[in-house]
């Protein structure tokens, strides 16, 4: 399903503005893009893996195309989730220039002052960006990000070793599949799965149900082969396991490469998310990195770009480029029905976040609320035996010495 659009072609569409749609003339377009030439600029981009178009099966070279046509290097690396994204930026070892992460994330890092506020006048391609996505509730004046994917989380099988009818979150939970289900291994999505299998809301600050939901998790642990994230996609195409949540997007290109599997959307709603681009506080290169994000909201890039990682595309020009068979596919583009269930991430209270994480390391390392009362008793128990153990050694004892007096 991944369309082989050569880099020459698109790069010529951006150059020339394609009539599909405008953005600006060619001569501000070259202006535009060339403005930081010959000064030796490079920018820190940190994405997730496997999303973006890097030029394999002839695709665009997005990064490529980019440095070519501004003089900006483009240092490109990734992460495997948000979690980790925001681990890293904390830490203040790498200082990066762009950074895509989830709405909920986004709207920690605005409440947390780890984002710098966008020049819209030096994202003319922002006008590109549907409606739909503009003021979201996790950046209402969109001040700190530009939307660069959307989709939704579902449930990925494969049809030759899932013998049951794939449409609720609790497949996830049958023992029939015990050491072939794969589970998300960061903390938000694999709550989410739990809250929603439970009824819950994925943004109850609710410690009752939160609770709930990690037991959820614990009961399902013996059941699970791995916590994983990336590893997802190999994992699956290669029958190493049957079943496993994982982004519609990737859904897409993995059945492409692998028919027997398929995708389910679970009917007790799944997370609809959206991933956009940041500058991070402290960006050495902001002015080169609004040249980036104008780039990619291109709709001839980003249509590039969203047939190559299969995700949904938030620029509509971009859609109407496609290739007919993923504009229109309902994994990519779900029915009303669907939508209406979804839920998106928000950014929860602080204390609420450290319970979480608290449960969750819980939950990966072994021990549960329980435990310390079960551990008690365990070694009270043992106590009292050794305790009668000595008493019976020291009658027993006694006795055999009163014996051999009388013999004497």
């Amino acid at each position: 399903m991944k369309k082989k659009i050569t880099s020459v072609a698109i790069c010529a569409a951006v150059a020339a503005c394609s009539l599909a749609a405008p953005v600006y003339a060619l001569d501000s377009s070259e202006e535009y893009y060339r403005q930081y030439q010959d000064q030796g600029i490079s920018i820190n981009v940190y994405n997730w893996g496997e999303y973006i178009s890097d030029g394999s099966e002839g695709a665009l070279d997005v990064n490529k195309e980019f440095e070519e046509l501004t003089d900006i290097k483009v240092v490109y690396s990734t992460f495997a989730t948000n979690e980790e994204l925001y681990a890293k930026l904390q830490s203040g070892a790498v200082n990066y220039d762009i950074i895509i992460p989830s709405d909920y994330m986004i709207a920690r890092m605005i409440r947390e002052d780890m984002l710098e506020k966008l020049d819209y006048d030096r994202i003319p391609a922002f006008a590109n960006i549907d409606n739909d996505y503009k003021n979201p509730e996790y950046d209402p004046a969109n001040e700190y990000s530009v939307p660069y994917t959307w989709g939704t989380v579902g449930i990925i099988y494969n049809t030759t070793m899932v013998e049951d009818t794939v449409d609720s979150w609790d497949i996830l939970w049958n023992e029939k599949y015990s050491g072939n289900i794969l589970m998300f291994s960061n903390p938000r999505d694999a709550l989410g799965i739990a809250q929603k299998k439970l009824g819950y809301s994925f943004n109850t600050t609710n410690m009752a149900e939160i609770e709930s939901a990690f037991e959820q998790l614990r009961l399902q642990k013996p059941l699970v082969q791995a916590y994983v994230m990336d590893e997802i996609f190999d994992k699956m195409q290669s029958g190493e396991a049957a079943i496993a949540p994982y982004y519609a997007g990737d859904a897409i290109t993995m059945i492409a490469d692998n028919p027997d599997l398929a995708f389910a959307s679970p009917k007790e709603g799944t997370n609809r998310f959206v991933d956009a681009i940041c500058i991070p506080k402290g960006a050495a290169n902001k002015e080169a990195a609004h040249l980036y994000i104008n780039y990619l909201c291109e709709p001839e890039v980003a249509a590039a770009n969203i047939e190559y990682i299969g995700y949904s595309t938030p620029i509509s020009a971009a859609r109407e480029l496609m290739d007919p068979e993923m504009a229109n596919s309902p994994i990519s583009y779900p029915a009303d029905e669907i939508m209406e269930k979804s839920e998106f991430f928000l950014a929860l209270p602080d204390d609420v976040n450290v319970e979480i994480d608290r449960l969750w390391t819980d939950l990966l390392s072994g021990k549960t609320e329980g435990n310390s009362n079960i551990t008690g008793t365990i070694v009270t128990v043992l106590v009292i035996v050794v305790a009668a153990a000595a008493v019976m050694f020291f009658l027993v004892q006694k006795k055999r010495r009163e014996a051999s007096s009388e013999e004497e």
